[in-house]
């Protein structure tokens, strides 16, 4: 490598570089300024520090996934940047469950929080802003339903079912239906992938639509796909190890400000989360509904097919208990949630009124967190 190509590198990828060194940071300094924080100004100037870098990072993995959107086309694009996102979700509650305290909660809790994140935080910021601007904007009827006809057996399944089961205490599966569970979701996700990959590609691009004009090249650099596909995990790699740090930091403040615990899970998803909120407001406020609906239904539906066999295995290797089922402000916000999601996607149009009605959802949750 030259040193013109050398410095086009670094000035393309300064965000990268920015949070490898925060990373080399905090990995080499930051494990007793953590682990013995007092005082607000310290942990404050940390928290600053490490959101604006993950934030950096976010837009990195961002320009990388729409460079792979141009080359590979929909919907392989924003499905890329879905599974990454979401498969760094399920490596953190892993890695949790197998070497940290017993939380027979943690997995169904942070499910919950995405799924109310991108379901109604993110959908009403994307259909607010796009209908601000276009007034009223068209996505692909059919590939909506498809993923809501997925997405809402999985969330039954998963969240609501096991509060109403007699095998075991409330909120959890016996083995056998622990077994189930995990070849239902991978039953019905992997069907989903088959279909949006390979037999109905269409249902996720808009009809009629130019699939070589879906994207505005902008001010990207379009290189190769084995190119982008690494440094968008080059990115996305220090979004994760940071974000042990920053969980650290969250519950510092939680315990020092009285603040719900449930909070710091909140925040956390919306770090991991970072990535594809960006992606789905920006294409919303271009003109791009379907790729924002793509990216925000597709995590939701991801979130579920991913997460549950994940942490159902792990019960079954070691033992645990894993509890799944939501109480019932939960539920009645995930059920009221669905339905919504289902009024909002019936016509191929949406404008404002859907965005405002998500947020308020939305707002909601955050407000049932603090009571």
């Amino acid at each position: 490598m030259n040193r013109d190509t050398l410095g086009k590198f670094v000035k393309e990828e300064v965000g990268l570089l920015a949070g490898l060194i925060t990373l080399a940071c905090f990995l080499l300094l930051g494990k007793a300024s953590l682990t013995n924080m007092s005082g607000a100004v310290l942990p404050t100037a940390f928290f600053f520090w490490l959101f604006l870098i993950m934030l950096w990072l976010s837009f990195g993995v961002v320009k990388h996934a729409d460079c792979l959107a141009i080359k590979l086309g929909e919907p392989y694009g924003t499905l890329i940047l879905t599974l990454s996102v979401i498969s760094i979700e399920v490596v953190m509650i892993s890695a949790v469950m197998l070497t940290g305290d017993q939380n027979p909660t943690l997995g169904r809790d942070m499910m919950f929080a995405v799924l109310m994140i991108v379901l109604n935080g993110l959908i009403g910021i994307s259909l607010l802003c796009g209908g601000l601007r276009h007034l009223e904007q068209v996505h692909n009827l059919q590939g909506a339903n498809t993923f809501l006809t997925v997405l809402i057996p999985l969330s039954v399944l998963s969240l609501i079912l096991p509060d109403f089961t007699l095998a075991t205490e409330r909120g959890t599966y016996s083995t056998t239906q622990m077994i189930f569970g995990i070849l239902a979701s991978v039953s019905l996700y992997g069907t989903f992938l088959a279909i949006q990959t390979m037999r109905h590609q269409g249902f996720f691009m808009i009809p009629g639509g130019d699939p070589e004009g879906e994207h505005d090249h902008g001010n990207l650099v379009i290189r190769s796909v084995p190119y982008h596909a690494c440094l968008l995990l080059l990115n996305m790699l220090p979004i994760v190890l940071l974000s042990k740090n920053m969980a650290k930091i969250i519950d510092y403040k939680i315990v020092a400000y009285n603040a719900p615990m449930a909070l710091g899970g909140v925040l956390i998803a919306v770090l991991v989360l970072a990535p594809e909120g960006v992606a789905a407001i920006k294409s919303a406020t271009s003109d791009k509904l379907q790729r924002s609906v793509n990216i925000c239904l597709g995590s939701a539906l991801a979130t579920i097919g991913l997460t549950v066999p994940a942490i159902l295995l792990i019960g079954l290797a070691t033992g645990s208990k894993v509890v799944l089922g939501l109480g019932q402000v939960d539920m009645v916000l995930l059920i009221t949630t669905l339905v919504v999601s289902i009024v909002t996607f019936s016509s191929n149009k949406t404008n404002i009124i859907h965005g405002v009605v998500h947020l308020i959802l939305f707002v909601t949750y955050l407000v049932m967190i603090f009571d």
